[in-house]
């Protein structure tokens, strides 16, 4: 069978495609490579919420150019966001493509690519084989007359879980609990390329995360563009070939019912995190992203405060500190409604006394179109009073497909985008340089994850000699190192350096004895003391567990 390379950009709900996909091709007989130059088949996820990503992709495609003249029976696919957004004129801009396959319809990939490669092989590379699965302006298949259409559930469901190695890294994984997005940001072309929000049932989730449990899995990020507006109702659903099929989801102000999906009618995002905590114990990490700052109830952070497996880490995107901003994103909140919320998560989840304080984080935008000096003081002041651990800081830039591209002017010149940009970091690297030095004398349980950047360069394995990241088919989302690499450090003589992070996102470096030392712990879940705090980085000292 044809080898498959395949590299994912953007976010982490690509990530988890590519994992799924990965997964679903090596059961059909398919293998996955890290090594390019090898390979028969290239596939790139793309990603079209930042200019930055859609770039890379843009010179990998152009780079296959030369390729494909060499190696005529080599199949390109694009796959993810890009994909969905561009349609046709992908392949006319690309013409080295053979194959698209937007976000919603990754279930036909397999189909898509058999046939691109049997075509492929027949035409020796004479003209381009132009296959493509896309939603078009049509909403999700999983609409209720539509479900017996719709196999995309079954990709979750049919995802690749192997038994982790005691000695491997990848004991985090993602999991999907909603497809989509209803909100509609002015700025954002996720609601037009991954469609309407889809509420995947509870069971199937819970059942998932009991399998990658049962696999060695200790950490699971569930995952959703706006996750705490999950919300299934069980009298709405569908039931195909034995598989209950997902839902359209909808804006809800639900309460919260401890004993759902098991007799009760509707589960809600505070029922499903209880769910899982409760029936999947041997789960010593549960988190979440990324959250909306509107519709967050008291139920959910009553549930975090309750559990004590669930992490005390939440990601809150602002966007913007000035309701003018605000409304013209179409966000549905204000500043004091954001601030508000910060405030009430704080005083349900901060217990820095019991080495739990809630770290924060968020997602900024500066120079957003009509973004005034005004406005952006706003935004430095909002910073400053959210305080978070650490905060996504991106100039705005039009992106094509989105309501702000077609309909807002791009008022605010690059210049002044690029001033107030480097001028926020400047802000949130000296907020997140205070937190850090806050935490000197605590202790933090660490999921050790692998090498520290420091000791990746004393070894020779620094991240930026190294190949761009690509999905295995293995369990796990990003991963700082994994244990072939401990293996090659492994000449190293005394203390090894790594690095992990507690539950509430903070990153820790701290040394094992020895390389053979790194390794056993990776994987693990060790008390850690912070002594140090440097920059951004915290240097720790590893207790007795």
């Amino acid at each position: 069978m044809p080898r498959v390379y395949l590299e994912t950009f953007g976010c982490q709900m690509n990530e988890l495609d590519s994992e799924l996909v990965a997964g679903r091709l090596a059961q059909l007989g398919y293998t996955m490579t890290r090594e390019p130059d090898g390979a028969d088949v290239m596939l790139y996820n793309t990603c079209s919420v930042r200019e930055q990503a859609e770039q890379k992709v843009w010179s990998r495609l152009g780079e296959l150019k030369k390729t494909k003249k060499g190696k005529p029976e080599l199949v390109v696919g694009v796959l993810g966001c890009m994909a969905e957004r561009d349609g046709a004129d992908l392949m006319k801009r690309m013409p080295v493509v053979d194959i698209m396959c937007g976000p919603g319809e990754l279930d036909k990939l397999p189909e898509l690519l058999d046939n691109a490669v049997r075509t492929r092989a027949s035409l020796l590379g004479s003209e381009s084989v132009n296959l493509a699965a896309l939603q078009g302006n049509t909403s999700r298949r999983s609409g209720t007359l539509a479900a017996a259409e719709d196999q995309l559930e079954l990709l979750d469901l049919s995802r690749t879980v192997s038994p982790v190695d005691t000695d491997a890294s990848h004991r985090s994984a993602y999991v999907r609990i909603t497809r989509g997005c209803n909100k509609f940001c002015t700025y954002c072309v996720v609601p037009f390329t991954r469609g309407a929000e889809i509420h995947r049932p509870p069971e199937h989730i819970v059942e998932e995360c009991k399998r990658l449990a049962d696999a060695g899995v200790v950490e699971v990020t569930l995952l959703g563009q706006t996750v705490n507006h999950y919300r299934f109702e069980h009298g709405a659903s569908v039931s195909v070939g034995g598989v209950t099929q997902p839902q359209k989801g909808r804006t809800y102000k639900g309460s919260h019912h401890r004993d759902a999906f098991a007799g009760q009618s509707v589960t809600t995002f505070a029922d499903l995190l209880h769910l899982i905590h409760e029936k999947v114990p041997t789960i010593q990490r549960l988190r979440f992203v990324t959250s909306y700052p509107r519709d967050f109830g008291n139920d959910v952070l009553e549930v975090i405060r309750d559990s004590p497996r669930i992490c005390r880490y939440l990601h809150v995107p602002a966007q913007s500190g000035s309701d003018t901003v605000l409304k013209r994103m179409n966000r549905g909140y204000t500043v004091g409604e954001y601030l508000e919320f910060l405030d009430r998560a704080r005083q349900f989840l901060d217990q820095p006394e019991i080495g739990r304080p809630l770290m924060l984080s968020g997602d900024i935008i500066v120079g957003f179109p009509g973004e005034t000096d005004e406005d952006y003081e706003g935004t430095v002041d909002l910073l400053e009073k959210s305080r978070y651990k650490n905060c996504f800081i991106f100039k705005y830039s039009p992106r094509p497909g989105t309501v702000a591209y077609d309909k807002i002017p791009d008022t605010v010149p690059d210049p002044i985008k690029r001033e107030r940009n480097n001028h926020l970091l400047a802000v949130q690297k000296r907020i997140g340089e205070a937190l850090g030095r806050e935490q000197v004398g605590q202790t933090f349980d660490v999921l050790v994850e692998g090498l520290s950047q420091k000791q990746l360069k004393a070894s020779g394995l620094s991240q930026g000699a190294r190949k761009p990241r690509t999905i295995e088919v293995t369990i796990g989302g990003s991963a700082v190192a994994t244990a072939p690499i401990v293996d090659e450090a492994e000449h190293v003589e005394g203390p090894v350096q790594v690095t992990g992070r507690s539950d509430g996102d903070l990153i820790i470096h701290f040394e094992a004895r020895d390389a053979a030392e790194a390794k056993s712990l990776i994987g693990r879940i060790v008390p850690v003391e912070v002594v140090s705090a440097s920059g951004l980085s915290l240097g720790g000292r590893l207790l007795p567990g």
